[in-house]
């Protein structure tokens, strides 16, 4: 009797929904499925780097671009493929040299005498992921050219405003241990970049596997796509509406203003390098299943998203990084943690 009366009082009617409460804590599991799906597709072509991995896609679903500074052949061609191939999208790379000129990357104006006109050629820089190899091997003149379009999604030339395809991923890599016949990238352009990692060598285990893996061929070229970019479009829609609390963005910025007022310091982060800290710890928690920030979030993501922002005192360009980033984990341990 007690079964019966109880359901008697409790129609399904009268159960709460809870669903909208479920969205506002958690990620729908069909956007984590794909997340998931990226991520190990792309993990094939990189092995044994899972986190360079897991930050290559926080910077593509938060709509940013990742410098990545280490030495020669430790996956960085690897990981910019994998994700095209993943995406099924158009894919270029640029091997900078001192040569290079804007419109080697822009592209230019052919005139065609058999009809008497002019046509623009679409350089490198039309396509959906592109991997700019040694960056600061270029003039900064050459390296201005990326400037507009890694922030505007647009390209000036010759007079002419011309839109770059969406989703538009610069991948760009620079060898921080070769500085002569090198360009220093200047703060502006430093500043476009979400994220700026290494990727290290692979230990003992993991190499052994990367030989067995690549006796029939590259594994890149055996990836199959695994996302439709309209897939990925809504995904990048997903991490704008996750969820940051004011306690939050006061955690935030009192890491930000930290950065300018510290004596180790010359030059702290911008708003614009909040702003992506911001957006870059949505999309971490997106990842995590999240539909809402937390602190660790933006622990995980200051030294990458930072690092390269700031500038220290007395350091021009060897120990620069890592001077910075032993700062910015002081300020990390100083500022007190929302509760």
């Amino acid at each position: 009797m007690d079964a019966v009366r109880s359901t008697t009082l409790y129609p399904p009617a009268a159960i709460p929904d809870v669903s909208s409460l479920v969205s506002e804590v958690f990620v729908s599991q069909e956007h984590f499925a794909w997340i998931k799906s990226l991520e190990a597709n792309v993990a094939k072509a990189l092995l044994g780097k899972p986190e360079p991995v897991h930050l290559a896609i926080v910077a593509l679903l938060a709509e940013g671009h990742i410098l990545i500074e280490d030495a020669p052949g430790v996956g960085k061609t690897s990981l910019a493929k994998a994700l095209a191939k993943s995406l099924n999208c158009g894919f270029k790379r640029l091997q900078c040299t001192p040569d290079m000129l804007p419109s080697d990357i822009l592209g230019s104006s052919v005139y065609l005498p058999n009809r008497g006109e002019f046509e623009f050629r679409q350089g490198p820089i039309f396509s959906h992921i592109l991997l700019i190899d040694e960056i600061n091997r270029t003039t900064p003149r050459t390296q201005s050219a990326l400037l507009e379009a890694m922030n505007e999604l647009q390209v000036s030339i010759e007079g002419q405003t011309y839109a770059l395809k969406r989703p538009f991923f610069v991948l760009a890599t620079q060898n921080p241990f070769e500085f002569e016949g090198t360009f220093a990238l200047p703060e502006n352009q430093l500043d476009r970049f979400m994220l700026c990692i290494d990727i290290g060598y692979p230990d003992l285990a993991v190499e052994k596997e990367i030989l067995t893996s690549h006796r029939s061929g590259e594994p890149v070229d055996a990836l199959q796509p695994v996302m439709a970019l309209e897939q990925l479009a809504e995904l990048q829609q997903a991490v704008r509406d996750v969820r940051v609390d004011d306690s939050i963005n006061e955690y935030l910025l009192r890491i930000i203003h930290a950065t300018r007022t510290h004596p180790e310091l010359s030059l702290g982060i911008s708003t614009r390098g909040a702003l992506t800290l911001y957006r870059a710890a949505q999309c971490y928690a997106l990842l995590e299943q999240r539909a809402f920030v937390v602190p660790d979030d933006i622990k995980r993501l200051a030294v990458p998203v930072l690092a390269h922002r700031a500038i220290s005192k007395g350091l021009i360009r060897e120990g620069q990084r890592d001077r910075v980033k032993s700062v910015i984990r002081q300020i990390l341990e100083k500022t007190p943690v929302p509760k």
